[in-house]
């Protein structure tokens, strides 16, 4: 009898393998759309914080030098004591911030 259930293959059944895939499909089910959710929300935030910066700086730039910037910020980007690491863009679309011309304030 002992040689029978050492030739008894190891491994998992049909059952349990399907089991194991149906528990994983409804925790992916659960967290897939909150993730997304929570990226969504998060990249506003982003955006938010990005254009407090810029209008900030776009006031600090005239308070310094008397003048408004450029209409598309190339004078804030190229001046490394307002944004060292280069001008933020849009994490929602990659896009590049502009400023509006009679507002001073970003689009």
């Amino acid at each position: 009898m002992n040689a029978l259930l050492r030739q008894r293959p190891t491994g998992f059944s049909l059952l349990e393998l399907l089991a194991v895939v149906t528990i994983i499909g409804i925790i992916a089910m659960i967290v897939v759309p909150r993730v997304s959710v929570a990226t969504d929300t998060s990249k506003s935030t982003v955006d938010r914080h990005c254009r407090a910066t810029i209008n900030g700086a776009i006031e600090r730039w005239f308070l310094e030098k008397g003048t408004w910037p450029a209409a598309d910020l190339s004078d804030l980007g190229t001046d490394l004591n307002y944004f060292p690491s280069g001008l933020p863009v849009s994490p929602i679309d990659g896009s590049a911030y502009s400023m509006n011309a009679s507002s001073h304030r970003l689009n």
